[in-house]
């Protein structure tokens, strides 16, 4: 009998070749057709909001990473325990890797942009490539075969050596009793152990002088008798894993990602038609530890429901926008980049940031007005929702008077003087200053549908969301950090604050509960950016809390009270404790 740890190492290298199997299909036919993703994403829309709320908070851009970790090592899980099983039997193996088959289908094909039979190919041929390397492994190592026994060859004096030859057994004959017990105690192919009683096995062994403890088991031609051989089974499972490790690679590789960033090179960007104001001089107070009033791309947040980038070609890109308009019209990538481009400064936050939070930040985007765009296309005036269809399938309704009232509501095709990189939608996507992420910043757009609130439902809006998403007025301090240690004397505390398409007019800081103090505010080209500030406190030893509130143009101050981002953003003000000595 294999061991069952022997069984559980033959259960993971399938496991792995199946995976490393399915990527690769996956890779020609799409990469967001690998089961593992397809599990992944149903389980985020299936997801609760409050636990995604805590993975956002507590892994911020890696939770997608998280997950897929969270995915992968129940799946290693299980497919240790389909090894351990099918060393007895390996229609056990068959029947566990046809479940999560099954389950891999059915994530598969009810995505919104399915293919249907084709997108079903990773996971069947992956399936099946599991299903022959358990059965080459467990056999390797010495476990049951697949074949039937041959046929009972009458009386036979051998035995199966470990190697699998016959060892004769000199002076013993098979009588019917001793062919009996054989039958009687082999029951999958296993031969009862010389030594137990059995009165038939006695007296036929005991007529030609020999005692039923010193009685050989004996079987029938064709049993599989075979050892557990170490060895085999290490080289295989080894080999597994070369093939499961080659497989994945590849099928990343081809899974358009090299193509697609050679394509992003290879374009060339239009000079704006209209560009955006010089930044002032006095925009960035340059502290350390202060967030740069441009955030650079690599360290722009970004909180999406894809586990999987999607890749779309450029050359092949195309926006449609229908529904309550006079004309349903068609862009692809060129038409948009031959109008007239805008560029802006606009500060993007994510409605899952928490006070303090570091889901918020600045960029300059360059892109087509999307009032332009859909005056082309002619809203009707009952239309008051935009429903932007992202190529993953995402869906976010955006409010049809905030994007014609004249703001930079961008098609964007740019981001910080570089081709959209692919993390942040490309070829495109929507920027809308003064709404919240959710309701207004789809990536990889590829649709949008004018529609009304009261007739259709955006991706987070049924699981609990304001179906509006208007951003709050928020700030937060950067230097000191909670919990730092400071020296007595005057030091500077620093930070953020944001009120998009409104502005910040003011911004206030108390220590220790004492009077609110007003910072000085940097310089900024708009009302559509965050904006910086300090002051200077002169601290004393002990520990401390360090408030800050700001106040938006219109008048309107950060409450104090506290709640979380859900439903329609966070409120409070940040607040953070300083050890001073």
């Amino acid at each position: 009998m294999v061991p069952a740890w022997a069984g559980a190492l033959a259960g993971l290298a399938s496991g792995g070749v199946a995976l490393g199997i399915a990527q690769l299909v996956a890779g020609f036919v799409g990469p967001e057709t690998f089961p593992v993703v397809a599990v992944g994403d149903v389980t985020v829309d299936l997801t609760p909001a409050p636990v995604k709320d805590f993975a956002i908070r507590t892994f911020g851009a890696s939770d997608k990473a998280v997950l897929i970790g969270g995915v992968l090592v129940v799946l290693a899980g299980v497919a240790a325990l389909i090894g351990v099983l099918a060393r007895r039997r390996l229609a056990y193996g068959f029947a566990g890797l046809g479940g999560f088959a099954v389950v891999g289908l059915l994530a598969v094909l009810t995505r919104p942009d399915t293919n249907g039979a084709l997108d079903a190919l990773p996971t069947l041929v992956g399936a099946f490539a599991g299903a022959w390397t358990l059965s080459w492994l467990v056999r390797r190592a010495g476990g049951p075969a697949m074949a039937a026994s041959a046929a009972s060859a009458g009386s036979s004096g051998s035995a199966a050596a470990p190697d699998g030859d016959t060892a004769e057994r000199p002076g013993i004959s098979d009588t019917s009793g001793a062919s009996n017990a054989s039958d009687a105690s082999s029951v999958s192919g296993e031969p009862r152990a010389s030594g137990v009683s059995d009165d038939s096995a006695t007296s036929g062994a005991e007529r030609h002088g020999v005692s039923a403890v010193e009685r050989p088991a004996v079987v029938r031609s064709g049993a599989d008798l075979r050892a557990f051989d170490r060895r085999r089974l290490l080289t295989g499972v080894a080999g597994g894993a070369v093939v499961a490790t080659a497989a994945t690679v590849l099928g990343r590789q081809f899974g358009g990602r090299q193509a697609l960033d050679a394509a992003r090179a290879e374009l060339a960007l239009p000079r704006p038609a209209t560009p955006a104001r010089p930044i002032p001089a006095g925009a960035n107070l340059g502290l350390k530890g202060l967030a740069p009033f441009i955030t650079p791309n690599r360290d722009f947040y970004e909180v999406h429901t894809a586990l999987v980038l999607p890749q779309v070609d450029p050359n092949e890109w195309r926006l449609r926008i229908h529904g309550l308009v006079d004309r349903p019209v068609e862009f692809s990538y060129a038409d948009l980049l031959k109008m007239p481009l805008t560029e802006a400064d606009v500060t993007l936050t994510c409605v899952s940031n928490e006070v303090g939070g570091d889901l918020v930040g600045n960029a300059r985007w360059l892109g087509v007005r999307m009032a332009d765009v859909l005056r082309r296309a002619g809203l009707r005036s009952d239309a008051d929702m935009l429903l932007s269809t992202s190529a993953d399938g995402f869906t976010c309704g955006t409010p049809a008077d905030v994007v014609m009232d004249g703001r930079d509501a961008l098609f964007a095709v740019a981001m910080n003087g570089e081709v959209l990189p692919v993390s942040h939608g490309f070829p495109v996507r929507q920027v809308v200053p003064g709404l919240y992420g959710y309701v207004s910043a789809t990536k990889w757009l590829v649709d949008i549908k004018v529609t009304r609130f009261d007739q259709d439902e955006a991706y987070w809006t049924p699981r609990g969301w304001s179906a509006m998403g208007p951003i709050k007025t928020q700030s937060r301090i950067d230097i000191p950090a909670t919990g730092d240690s400071l020296k007595v004397g005057r030091t500077t505390i620093a930070g953020v604050a944001w009120a998009q398409h409104t502005g910040v007019d003011a911004v206030e800081v108390r220590v220790d509960r004492g009077q609110w103090r007003e910072a000085r505010l940097a310089e900024t080209p708009g009302a559509d950016t965050w904006r910086q500030w300090s002051i200077d406190w002169d601290a004393t030893a002990g520990q401390h809390t360090i408030e800050v509130r700001a106040t938006d143009a219109a008048g309107r101050t950060q409450t104090e009270e506290m709640a979380p981002p859900a439903p329609d953003g966070a409120t409070g003000w940040h607040t953070i404790t300083v050890q001073v000595a």
